[in-house]
């Protein structure tokens, strides 16, 4: 039989690609049913949140921007931050539920590895029935409270992160030791069930990226065997000094599995078209490699934390673009047409601006205009001309 070797990286590629576009739409996907439901919730209650609609979307949009298990957690801990006082996360193996990292807490470092009693009643259920627990503090480790402060509300709030009917972490809430502190419930449920269905759909493109098995299913070719989606642990590199959760194979899966139906059908074709052509002389550049006119946070003479403030800046300033892009598509394409494009988007381009700097404009990032660059970069496509006489640089 023919050697199908180098038919190999061609397919992978493919899978990668195919994949990776399939991810994006089922990102819209799970921000247009937040929304949703946000729209069905409002409908009988009035909002608890001083903050929109469109603000927890955003939220939605940042979780969704990560590509790694560690950026999806830290951004579903910065993003709860913002509808509670104090937020932890905490990740289950067996009836251990171990502190990753908190938000909001005077001794945020000290959570790393803090042990929650599974005894507690509030833990024990939400482990084992998996539901939101909504309890008074008697519920609670009374350890955990010692050690960080009980809650002046006297209320708790664990909630479950569950990937294929199993708790691989919990979110613990609460409205913080001071009077009136914050704790939207039903903006944590959100964000909490989204960041679930985000890890597993990102599994199943980082299992689309991984090297092909050397023996292919009886009937079909070792890359396409590959590209089922065998679920992928997204908390098998978290482990602070023992396991963390195992999550096995994802049935659960199976929305991202049925929407990627057309992706697979187009891999087999490659598959077929791949056996008739020659191999590609050409080396294949890794499918997670960044492209060239990506820009990158300046690395020279800064601390890693100052690092992460510039990649998160950077990242934030993608999705801000990335929501005008997809509210404006129409005046996008007529933008870029006519070259006018600021003139369209002037409103939702300073408003975006303000938003950016608020939150970042007196940090370190400040020094590099992120915003801007990626107005240019992503809304221009790289060429200024396109924004037209009005646009300031």
């Amino acid at each position: 039989m023919k050697d199908r070797g180098w038919m190999e990286p061609i397919v992978e590629r493919v899978v990668g690609q195919v994949l990776d576009s399939h991810a994006a739409q089922l990102r819209g996907e799970i921000v247009r049913r937040v929304l949703e439901e946000l729209e069905a919730e409002s409908a009988k209650e009035p909002s608890t949140s001083n903050l929109g609609s469109a603000d927890l979307a955003r939220a939605v949009a940042e979780i969704q921007l990560g590509t790694s298990q560690r950026e999806i957690l830290s951004a579903l801990l910065d993003t709860c931050s913002r509808y509670a006082a104090r937020v932890a996360l905490f990740v289950v193996k067996g009836n251990h539920a171990s502190g990753w990292q908190g938000r909001g807490f005077a001794k945020n470092d000290q959570l790393k590895d803090f042990s929650l009693d599974a005894n507690a009643p509030a833990v024990g259920r939400a482990i084992h029935d998996r539901v939101i627990v909504n309890g008074p503090t008697s519920e609670a480790d009374s350890r955990f409270l010692e050690k960080f402060g009980t809650p002046a509300s006297g209320v708790i709030r664990l909630l479950p992160l569950v990937l294929k009917d199993k708790v691989a972490a919990l979110v613990y809430a609460d409205a913080g030791t001071e009077a009136a502190g914050k704790l939207d419930a039903g903006s944590l449920e959100l964000l909490v069930l989204s960041t679930s269905a985000w890890l597993e759909v990102n599994s199943l493109r980082k299992q689309a990226h991984r090297e092909p098995s050397a023996e292919p299913s009886e009937g079909r070719p070792a890359a396409v065997a590959q590209a089922s989606p065998a679920y992928n642990d997204p908390f098998a590199s978290h482990a602070p000094t023992h396991a963390m959760a195992a999550v096995a194979a994802a049935e659960s899966a199976a929305p991202a599995v049925a929407a990627m139906a057309p992706a697979m059908a187009e891999v087999q074709s490659a598959v077929a078209q791949a056996e008739a052509a020659p191999p590609d002389p050409l080396p294949i550049a890794p499918p997670e490699a960044v492209p060239a006119n990506e820009p990158t946070p300046p690395a020279a003479a800064v601390s890693p934390e100052q690092q992460e403030v510039h990649r998160k800046a950077q990242r934030f300033a993608r999705l801000l673009v990335d929501e005008i892009k997809l509210y404006n598509q129409a005046r996008v394409s007529e933008g870029r047409k006519n070259k006018d494009l600021y003139d369209r988007l002037k409103e939702a381009i300073e408003k975006s601006r303000a938003t950016y700097q608020k939150r970042y404009g007196n940090t370190v990032a400040a020094s590099a205009n992120y915003f801007q660059d990626e107005v240019i970069r992503s809304l221009a496509e790289d060429d200024v001309s396109i924004m037209g006489a009005n646009f300031r640089r």
